[in-house]
């Protein structure tokens, strides 16, 4: 799958938000923040939480970098396949990551809008945090 901007044409959201939902899910244990940061548009903004606004490319760098550099092992990762509608989609995912050796489960939800290349113009993250090494349920991201 080749990204619309170099072929000219408009990259359909599906495709655009399975590209984001891998590139995050393999990204984020490697720490790939020039990865994570390339799917985002210019100016997009990135929500880390509806109080936390990172704005363009620079915000985003800023915010994944921050969060990588508290991680001390590699990130476990799930994303599950994008429910999309119009030029939005909605990406949930869960994360086991590990500050000072410690484990701490992320379980959430990212609403994504894209722009006609495939970058993201706006991504908004809601997620609940628990203490511990907690899987996600049988089924949930098969």
């Amino acid at each position: 799958m080749g990204s619309g901007s170099q072929s000219g044409e408009r990259m359909e959201t599906r495709a655009a938000a399975q590209r984001w939902a891998r590139t995050w899910a393999t990204a984020w244990p490697v720490k790939d923040v020039a990865a994570i940061v390339a799917l985002q548009a210019e100016e997009g903004d990135h929500w880390a939480s509806m109080f936390r606004p990172y704005r363009g490319r620079d915000g985003l760098r800023e915010y994944v970098t921050e969060c990588f550099a508290e991680e001390t092992r590699p990130a476990e990762t799930w994303f599950a396949e994008p429910q999309v509608d119009g030029a939005t989609a909605a990406v949930e995912y869960w994360v086991v990551l590990y500050v000072d050796e410690k484990p701490t489960t992320i379980s959430g939800c990212t609403v994504l809008r894209f722009d006609e290349s495939g970058l993201v113009t706006e991504a908004r993250d809601y997620s609940h945090v628990r203490e511990g090494r907690h899987l996600p349920p049988d089924g949930l991201f098969d």
